[in-house]
């Protein structure tokens, strides 16, 4: 499920009809755009406190085949989440499950490997070491 909420959109729109364009879907709740709470802790493992909100769309849906899927993503993009959903309720059915793991689960996450390898190698180029001389009077 993380893979199909950190897909972008566009794959997610190509890839259902290559994938499972004659399935049947029916909205079972939402799509619906809403708050979740963000929460951190301080020190990463000290008393958790509120950081903010953030939007989502949540949504839940029933294939003509009978599998439920569910989805929440965030932003406010409804048919995202529709899809998302979408996937999340073909991938139960044996038929569909390789080709979605390979087409969007695995691309899913190779997208996401290489947004955090490049995020982390521009924050590695900011970064600052800090060393102390030895003063002699010291």
């Amino acid at each position: 499920m993380a893979a199909y909420a950190a897909a972008p959109a566009e794959l997610l729109r190509a890839a259902w009809p290559a994938i499972c364009g004659g399935a049947g879907v029916q909205a079972l709740r939402g799509p619906e755009i809403g708050l979740v709470m963000l929460r951190g802790r301080v020190g990463g493992g000290g008393a958790p406190f509120n950081l903010g909100e953030a939007s989502v769309v949540r949504a839940s849906v029933r294939l003509s085949s009978g599998e439920v899927g569910h989805a929440m993503v965030l932003g406010r993009d409804v048919e995202k989440a529709r899809l998302a959903a979408a996937f999340d309720a073909a991938w139960q059915s044996p038929q569909w499950q390789a080709r979605i793991e390979a087409e969007v689960v695995d691309r899913s996450l190779a997208l996401a490997a290489e947004v955090d390898r490049a995020r982390r190698d521009e924050t590695e180029a900011t970064r600052v070491d800090f060393f102390t001389l030895v003063r002699g009077e010291d």
